[in-house]
């Protein structure tokens, strides 16, 4: 298994100031930036684009993970990299090449990742498997932070692990993820964890409490 991440959903996180939240919850021990980029259109409801990403890239050097909610998803792909995203991950549901897509933030000098939605199977993920760095599985349907978490994606995190093998790819969730349930979905496969509602919760003087629950709970599913 490859080592655990928290990955705290700045979704959630107070834009009156978010690059004062986001320095905060890094230095709180939030290992990656989970940034959700949503266009209105293939999911219902918007949250921003390119320049926020680049308005908060030097509120801290860890890594910017950006999983992009839009479609079509491509003619965009340059503009997230030159704002300052490590890793960008693309859903196969957003259009009908997710080959050419993941090829293409390759070719941008970035972490790639495929994202399927709870009604997607795990063999979505299958032929582009050798292109990743990184699977997302969604626990919720995507547009909306706060959502409870799926039970079924659990079934998906384990089907996507198989597929992964022994690969150097790393296996994220994101939906309704909490200390409660942290351990069942590292149990299941995954080593990334996305949390919003739980690791923003309560202000910056939580934050270091949220991640820590998180974390501690995962490290559990991970024995």
């Amino acid at each position: 298994m490859r080592p655990i991440q928290i990955a705290p959903s700045i979704l959630s996180a107070d834009f009156g100031d978010l690059r004062a939240d986001v320095a905060a919850m890094m230095e709180a021990g939030g290992d990656w930036v989970h940034i959700d980029v949503m266009d209105g259109h293939f999911v219902p409801n918007i949250s921003f684009g390119a320049p926020i990403i680049k308005a908060i890239r030097s509120a801290t050097p860890k890594l910017f993970d950006t999983h992009l909610m839009i479609a079509p998803a491509d003619p965009y792909l340059k503009d997230f990299a030159d704002a300052g995203s490590d890793l960008i991950s693309v859903h196969v549901e957003a259009g009908p090449h997710i080959h050419r897509s993941l090829q293409a933030i390759r070719a941008l000098g970035k972490k790639s990742g495929v994202v399927i939605c709870p009604g997607t199977p795990a063999s979505a993920v299958k032929p582009v498997i050798d292109m990743v760095d990184l699977v997302l599985v969604m626990s919720v349907n995507p547009g909306f932070g706060g959502q409870s978490f799926i039970p079924s994606a659990l079934e998906l995190v384990r089907d996507v692990r198989m597929i992964i093998g022994d690969r150097p790819v790393d296996l994220e969730i994101d939906g309704g993820v909490t200390p409660a349930n942290a351990k069942e979905i590292v149990a299941a496969g995954a080593n990334v964890l996305v949390a919003g509602s739980a690791a923003f919760k309560g202000g910056r003087s939580a934050f270091a409490t949220n991640v820590a629950a998180i974390r501690a709970a995962a490290e559990a599913g991970h024995q």
